[in-house]
């Protein structure tokens, strides 16, 4: 039995869902730039998918002149994924589609340093590079590039200590 990646199993399991057995459009699961070109070149050479004609817009992967190929799951495809001929489940082999889950993302260090700029007395060097992890060079050149995005950094003194603030911050 071949060992399929789960970029390779995604792709086939989508696939085998459809009615005309395209493997495109690709699962919304597979990121761009996700291996999937790789994935289907592999599906290709292993005769899991074949490339044939296609008169489907969606299922185009490629257009040589006035012909339209499409790229589409074989019986040994569906095998793969443990899906006998007559369509139903072998059992042991089979691949569930994973589910798209939201997550929240946490907040990216310039947001952390905006949210510390927007407070009236403004954050020291220390703050910012402690809340950051960044060293002090690193946090002057992300003012610099906050300045060239619009963001009117202002750098005040507060007790003999250099802060930086956002002009007209709370």
């Amino acid at each position: 039995m071949i060992k399929l990646t789960d970029t390779q199993a995604i792709l086939l399991a989508a696939a085998s869902q459809r009615p005309d057995g395209s493997l495109v459009p690709i699962h919304a699961s597979i990121k761009p730039g996700g291996g999937a070109a790789k994935a289907i070149a592999n599906l290709l050479r292993d005769k899991l998918a074949e490339e044939r004609e296609t008169t489907n817009e969606v299922a185009v992967r490629r257009v040589d002149g006035d012909i339209r190929y499409g790229v589409f799951i074989t019986d040994a495809g569906l095998t793969a994924i443990g899906i006998t001929g007559d369509g139903d489940q072998a059992g042991a082999g089979t691949v569930q589609l994973p589910e798209i889950v939201d997550v929240e993302k946490a907040p990216t260090k310039i947001a952390t340093v905006l949210a510390l700029l927007d407070r009236a007395e403004g954050s020291p060097m220390a703050t910012l590079t402690e809340a950051t992890g960044w060293l002090p060079h690193t946090i002057r050149a992300a003012m610099t590039g906050l300045r060239k995005k619009g963001h009117p950094v202002q750098r005040i003194k507060r007790d003999g200590m250099t802060c930086y603030r956002l002009f007209g911050a709370k």
